[in-house]
């Protein structure tokens, strides 16, 4: 059967196109990203004002004569030119070595991020993908079952929900839940009382993350749901689809394989959009909750002018909507093989 489809012309034409797209997707991001590092390498150092010396101000006893070792303990070593700088800050850059952090000196940038990842992405990560599904679930629901009055409601209050601010409804969440009903804590990601990676532990950061993780979750999925719905509405108007119910195919069939498959489009992309975003993304939920993941750390940093910081943390969102928007590029390609084919 293999062999087969290796010596079918049509296999290997849709094969070919498979590889140049990929291939030129991939370029693109290789080459975004070397902008994304080479904007990032330039901007700081066009910032006024010297890292290395604002360091010094914030420190007691340190002498103004050990300034050079400071800016060469940073990178900032002025003896060499801007084009070996920047070949070392490349090079770094790929070995995950983000210099030192101003505002945790002596704690590597590296080790600083370490900390707060793991959290954002259980957080955020979960979260979105959680709302993109039960969204989009509930798109097609509601655009396959729009006469009937529980869809109305259902678009009616999803809108009314994303009409307010997420980190307004998290105000409210903390208010009433935690408050008021005290289930659950005011901040934070888990309690200090119980040892870490314990069964205690783990159970403790699923209750100190309930509340954000349902402001996300809860805030996303109107939007998600009001794409969907939009969308698999005007595709339910096409001609094919007209066609495909007058042949008698099963409404199941019609409905997800039809319909549904094509009005998704749009949302992976939006879904790739966000998903890359998650990493900065959650700033205002995670200081509203006292979470200690990325968006907080970029706060953090802007406020301690920690540059390195800020830095790294900028490269990381970047590196991230783009590797997120290369996946969706390739997830659409399967889904609609005339992205692949250059006829849409």
């Amino acid at each position: 059967m293999l062999q087969l489809c290796h010596n079918d012309p049509t296999f290997q034409i849709r094969t070919v196109r498979f590889m140049k797209y990929f291939a030129r997707k991939l370029a693109m991001l290789l080459f975004t990203l070397l902008v994304s590092m080479t904007i990032n390498f330039f901007l700081p150092r066009l910032i006024p004002g010297d890292p290395a010396q604002a360091l010094i101000g914030r420190m007691e006893g340190v002498e103004p004569e050990k300034l050079e070792s400071i800016r060469a303990a940073f990178g900032l070593d002025t003896q060499d030119s801007l084009i070996v700088q920047y070949g070392k800050y490349l090079l770094n850059t790929l070995r995950g070595d983000f210099g030192i952090s101003l505002s945790r000196f002596p704690m590597p940038v590296s080790s600083v991020i370490a900390v707060a990842f793991p959290w954002t992405i259980g957080l955020m990560g979960l979260c979105t993908i959680f709302g993109f599904v039960i969204g989009t679930t509930l798109g097609i629901w509601a655009a396959w079952r729009r006469q009937h009055k529980l869809a109305s409601f259902t678009v009616g209050f999803f809108t009314f929900i994303r009409s307010f601010p997420y980190f307004w409804l998290g105000l409210c969440l903390i208010y009433v839940f935690a408050f008021k009903l005290r289930i659950f804590p005011l901040g934070g990601a888990y309690s200090i009382d119980e040892v870490r990676g314990s069964s205690n532990w783990w159970l403790s950061v699923l209750k100190y993350g309930a509340l954000p993780a349902f402001t996300i979750t809860l805030s996303s999925v109107g939007e998600w749901m009001l794409m969907m719905r939009n969308n698999m509405i005007n595709v339910l108007a096409e001609d094919y689809i007209t066609l495909a119910m007058a042949k008698g195919l099963p409404m199941r069939r019609i409905k997800y394989m039809y319909a549904a498959r094509n009005a998704v489009l749009p949302s992976v992309t939006g879904f790739a959009m966000q998903f890359g975003f998650i990493v900065g993304g959650g700033l205002i939920t995670e200081m509203v909750f006292a979470y200690p993941g990325m968006g907080y750390m970029l706060y953090q940093a802007v406020n301690a002018k920690d540059y390195p910081l800020m830095q790294a943390i900028f490269l990381i969102i970047a590196a991230s909507v783009l590797v997120a928007n290369f996946i969706a590029d390739i997830v659409v390609m399967f889904l609609d093989p005339r992205v692949r084919d250059g006829s849409k």
